[in-house]
């Protein structure tokens, strides 16, 4: 990924706040067949490895278990708020005319090793801390109790788990840290009216709640 220097993350809290505010990830797998890419929501455990771990788990059905055995390099693309940008919203092209169009973004690419878990035990464990935190916010949540216990062991046999040791953890963020401030905060104000909150707020250097 290209990054200048002047849109590098270098904050690994940021690099995180971004990998679990937004968890579905493009899984990038190489192999015999060419390149392939599956979107997988992952849970990251950032305190399990040198950089990090990411768990997730994939149909039975879907190769890709059987294609990237345990130890294939993968690379797994985390994109963050995103939105395009017109020259409008800048005060300064009102006055020079000296603008153009561009997107703004925040993504992270985590590479590592892959490691397969066709284990029960294994993905039951995962899909109970991702229904525990995915449903937080609901006001009954949602558990695996409350379906019948043949039902849930049926699906968990139906589904593989992998887990990623993340060995590279690089983020991007173009938030247009190149122009004018004037210009980077009307931009942000155009992107909050429009529902864009996530990315105006990082344009302007606040922290995101």
């Amino acid at each position: 990924m290209y990054i200048p220097a002047h849109f590098a993350i270098t904050d690994p809290a940021e690099l995180h706040r971004i990998v679990r505010a937004h968890p579905l990830g493009t899984l990038v797998t190489h192999g015999e067949s060419g390149l392939d890419a599956d979107h997988i929501p992952f849970e990251f455990d950032p305190a399990t490895g040198v950089l990090g771990t990411l768990t997730a788990h994939v149909a039975r059905a879907n190769t890709l278990w059987q294609r990237c055995p345990s130890g294939t390099p993968v690379m797994v693309v985390f994109r963050g708020a995103q939105a395009y940008i017109s020259p409008n919203w800048y005060p300064s092209k009102h006055e020079a005319h000296r603008q153009v169009p561009t997107w703004n973004y925040e993504v992270v690419h985590a590479h590592g090793t892959l490691t397969v878990h066709d284990d029960e035990r294994f993905v039951r464990g995962l899909v109970a801390r991702l229904t525990r935190q995915h449903e937080a916010a609901e006001p009954t949540p949602w558990k695996m109790a409350d379906s019948a216990p043949e039902f849930i062991d049926g699906m968990l046999r139906n589904i593989v788990g992998i887990q990623i040791a993340v060995t590279s953890l690089v983020g991007k963020a173009k938030l247009s840290q190149n122009k004018e401030v004037r210009d980077r905060h009307s931009a942000a104000d155009t992107l909050a009216s429009r529902g864009h909150d996530e990315l105006a707020r990082a344009m302007r250097g606040t922290p995101s709640v």
